[in-house]
């Protein structure tokens, strides 16, 4: 996450967002997992800032004791991407080679408990939510996965785009066969 964005747990008078913000945002979450569901990749990847950190680490069962955490930086990651990484796995899905997507995985994404706060950098809002992105492909292959999103959501010429996003999964060890998706 940005390391300038400081949001406490407790929500303060300076945090609070009028409510009509606050359903902009859900609103916007919302179309953007149908955009996910409905595999209109290159109208999602156009939600991100050019500078978007897109972030999903690995999950180390660790005892609470232990100060390194269950994740952190610079350590194991399903995904650290930037724009062009991202670029990249839009392109692949659209190729007729992308065989593991042939036929198509079906996905609902389900979003929820979502949070949003002010930050203390002007037209940029910390947002919390949770997701269960359910997918199926052929007859016998059904996933289940469970998370919580924080992102950055940043106002560009009048629309809210994705500046971060750290994605945490429930699930310390995937038993998916791959993770041909977005969160």
């Amino acid at each position: 996450m940005n390391a300038n964005v400081q949001v406490e747990l407790s929500l303060s008078e300076s945090q609070a967002l009028e409510i009509g913000q606050v359903h902009r945002i859900e609103q916007f979450l919302f179309f953007e997992a149908r955009l996910l569901d409905g595999e209109h990749w290159a109208d999602w990847l156009a939600l991100m800032t050019p500078d978007i950190h897109y972030w999903m680490p690995a999950i180390e069962n660790r005892r609470r004791a232990d100060r390194l955490g269950a994740y952190g930086p610079g350590r194991g990651a399903y995904f650290d991407d930037c724009h062009l990484d991202l670029e990249r796995r839009v392109a692949r899905f659209m190729q007729p080679s992308a065989w593991a997507e042939d036929p198509a995985t079906r996905h609902v994404h389900v979003i929820s408990n979502v949070e949003a706060y002010c930050t203390n950098i002007e037209d940029e809002y910390a947002v919390h939510s949770v997701f269960v992105n359910y997918r199926s492909r052929g007859e016998t292959d059904n996933d289940l996965l469970f998370g919580r999103r924080e992102d950055i959501l940043r106002e560009v010429d009048g629309d809210l785009r994705i500046a971060r996003r750290k994605i945490v999964i429930t699930q310390s060890l995937l038993m998916s066969k791959n993770i041909n998706t977005f969160f």
